[in-house]
């Protein structure tokens, strides 16, 4: 499938899950064109001039879909073939996971065509200011917060709030979330989403009654979120049988060493050629035979075409819309339990929050407190999911879902739904 297939699709299964929800709910018509319509698109030309003197031209998206509960919140990533579909899907996502967690903000979501990998230090800085510039009319700390996604890190939203002050004529430190500490950035942050996925896989496995020391695991996208998840669940006693990443996969089915694996992928930049496993096909790890799948990379997947050669117990979607709305039917029929997206990995907009909240008071909290901060909000969501999937007798998807856009609607109700 083509990527802009699978950016089509992943907009195609957001829309799904809202109409399921919305017919859960018994909303009318009306309500729910509201709720799946952006409130805002914004598509900007970015100028880059090359290390080398070349001008090219890449194209960059910010889509805020609701601030019906508060501000737009959502990362911004780069990456080679994101378009408008892409964004659009994962904004209204992040509408639902904030509403989940219950924090005050809507969502959104931003990004850049643009392979990372193949610019500079320098031409990344570059054409980060000449995107922020271009969002600048439409972000901002009481309006639209971006953070740190696919592509990007602490240093590029460093880069974001220094152009966005730069327009405003003051230091702006709460325009962005996931900055380094030196800017404001919070403890915690850096790790938040992969904490939030493993505390949230742990759950699962208890409430599957597995033990964890006796669990078996495979963490598919071995990046930002994958690594540290990896590492949490390792240390909680989940055996990580099989990681991998873009380049290549690594497997031992007596248990990865972590650590060492770790160290080979900052020498190395990748899973492929560490010592420590058998090298296999990234595709094949999706389909071990294990307790506990995290599909923690990018959309979809996890689709028609491999949804019956999953034979994990349980899967935890670590990245955003991993499982297409094919493979969740399909899933369900297998009896896999599924913790869906805007529950799984939560953690990483908590924190912001957390973040958010602490440039706005000027007061920062201690990692202690924002660790016991994210375990409450990521525990209490996961109960409410939880009550609400046995009142009803659904998915936890669903459950989630109906919680969620419940809440949204409840928001848009109160405002008059002029929002």
């Amino acid at each position: 499938m083509t990527a802009s297939a699978v950016h089509a699709s992943a907009l195609d299964d957001a829309r799904t899950q809202l109409a399921e929800a919305v017919a859960a709910l018994g909303y009318p018509d009306g309500l729910h064109r509201i709720l799946g319509s952006a409130r805002r698109e914004t598509t900007v030309s970015v100028p880059l001039v090359r290390d080398n003197g070349d001008v090219e031209v890449f194209t960059g998206y910010r889509v805020q879909h609701s601030i019906a509960r508060g501000p737009a919140k959502g990362g911004i990533r780069y990456s080679a073939g994101v378009n408008l579909d892409e964004v659009r899907a994962l904004a209204m996502w992040m509408t639902w996971k904030c509403a989940l967690l219950d924090i005050p903000y809507g969502g959104a979501k931003g990004g850049v065509d643009v392979d990372p990998l193949t610019l500079s230090p320098a031409e990344l800085e570059r054409l980060t200011r000449t995107y922020t510039q271009g969002i600048s009319p439409v972000i901002g700390p009481d309006n639209d917060i971006p953070a740190p996604d696919v592509g990007t890190d602490e240093q590029t939203m460093a880069w974001m709030m220094d152009a966005y002050s730069a327009t405003r004529g003051r230091g702006v430190p709460g325009v962005v979330t996931g900055k380094p500490l030196d800017l404001g950035g919070s403890l915690g942050r850096r790790t938040s989403t992969s904490r939030g996925v493993a505390h949230i896989a742990l759950l699962a496995l208890k409430k599957a009654g597995i033990e964890p020391n006796s669990a078996t695991s495979v963490v598919q996208g071995y990046g930002k979120v994958g690594a540290d998840a990896a590492d949490y669940l390792g240390d909680a006693g989940v055996r990580i049988i099989s990681v991998s990443d873009r380049f290549g996969a690594v497997h031992n089915a007596d248990g990865l060493n972590l650590p060492l694996l770790r160290a080979h992928v900052t020498e190395h930049g990748s899973v492929a050629g560490f010592p420590g496993g058998e090298q296999i096909d990234p595709a094949a790890v999706l389909e071990l035979d294990v307790d506990l799948l995290v599909p923690a990379a990018v959309e979809g997947v996890i689709d028609g075409g491999n949804a019956h050669r999953i034979q994990a117990r349980i899967v935890v979607e670590g990245a955003n819309g991993p499982t297409t709305a094919e493979a969740d039917a399909a899933l369900e029929r297998a009896g896999v339990l599924v913790v869906p997206d805007i529950l799984a990995n939560a953690g990483g907009v908590v924190v912001s929050y957390f973040e958010w909240v602490q440039a706005q008071q000027g007061y920062w909290w201690t990692l202690p407190e924002v660790e016991r901060g994210l375990d409450d909000r990521m525990t209490a969501a996961w109960a409410a999911v939880l009550d609400q999937a046995g009142a009803t007798g659904t998915t936890l998807r669903r459950a989630a879902m109906t919680l969620a856009v419940g809440r949204v609607a409840r928001a848009h109700r109160a405002r008059g739904l002029t929002h």
